[in-house]
């Protein structure tokens, strides 16, 4: 064999020796590195850093309420939060009211109450029975504006609280009813609106209210609602779809011609005492109460 080509061929064979060591060397040192972050994630995922509350039910909370241990609120607020990842709303509810109640002057207390309130409106608008509720079985002739005229409520009220996504029920059909008798403060000063069922407070909504003071005070109550108003402004009607319709999604009057609790096409305004003397909500938030509250619902509006 001619000696150039022997040379060639060794040149081959030991080059190719060299390149199938260094492909086997990089792919075990992948193989190496998969490893290395499959135990990296595997640790990870068994590392358990979800943290319970050591409070097993209520009465418990309220033995350390009354003992002032160490790190009760801590300890209540991973409670109710617990409960509430459980869906055990109406416990949950029970440990922030306790909360709200013994740790009033607590930093976190503005982050407690809306905790709370949002806890509430979970309840009420949910199939859970409560202590203010009812079941009521469907009869022939029924319809939903019947069963809320002869049960004061609304609905909008039922089909929240039976997840109902239209008016249509069937003979046979158990929905709850929610009884509580509703009520609405307004606060000038703290432009705040709250409502109330069966004296408790259920929720806090921020509000606008009149320039210059023009909100009127006294108790009043709600006459007539209507969903998308028209805004009948001097020498204009403004349509329901209009962002000059300043009403917004809801319209709440009083019996005081003018005057009501409205939506708002103006979001930044909410807060402030910035309205013709009505009060102003988030749209979101109207839409809320308007299902809520029936007609007659009594206002009060305080300084």
């Amino acid at each position: 064999m001619d000696r150039r080509v022997l040379i060639i061929i060794l040149l081959v064979v030991v080059g190719g020796g060299f390149l199938i060591w260094g492909i086997n060397s990089s792919k075990e040192d992948l193989e190496q590195v998969y490893q290395d972050q499959s135990t990296t994630e595997l640790s990870q995922d068994d590392v358990d850093v979800s943290v319970s509350s050591e409070i097993e039910d209520i009465s418990q909370f309220d033995t350390l309420i009354e003992e002032g241990a160490e790190g009760t609120f801590e300890e209540g607020l991973l409670f109710a939060e617990q409960l509430t990842k459980n869906n055990k709303l109406i416990e949950a509810k029970e440990v922030y009211k306790r909360l709200v109640r013994n740790f009033s002057s607590h930093p976190d207390l503005g982050d407690l109450e809306q905790k709370l309130w949002d806890i509430n409106m979970k309840v009420m608008f949910s199939p859970i029975q409560t202590d203010d509720s009812v079941i009521y079985e469907v009869k022939e002739g029924d319809s939903l504006y019947l069963i809320a005229k002869n049960f004061n409520t609304t609905v909008g009220f039922l089909k929240r609280s039976n997840g109902l996504s239209s008016d249509l029920i069937r003979i046979g059909q158990r929905l709850k009813i929610v009884t509580s008798i509703s009520a609405i403060i307004v606060d000038k000063s703290l432009n705040i609106l709250t409502l109330k069922m069966n004296d408790e407070i259920v929720k806090v909504y921020p509000c606008s209210t009149g320039e210059f003071n023009s909100t009127p005070t006294g108790d009043f109550k709600i006459i007539n609602k209507l969903p998308n108003p028209t805004w009948y402004k001097a020498g204009a009607i403004v349509p329901p779809d209009s962002d000059e319709n300043i009403l917004g999604s809801r319209w709440m009057g009083f019996e005081l011609s003018g005057y009501g609790i409205h939506g708002t096409t103006k979001p930044g305004s909410i807060g402030q005492q910035v309205t013709a003397g009505c009060i102003r909500l988030y749209n979101e938030d109207v839409e809320e109460l308007y299902d809520v509250t029936p007609t007659g619902t009594k206002v009060t509006i305080i300084e």
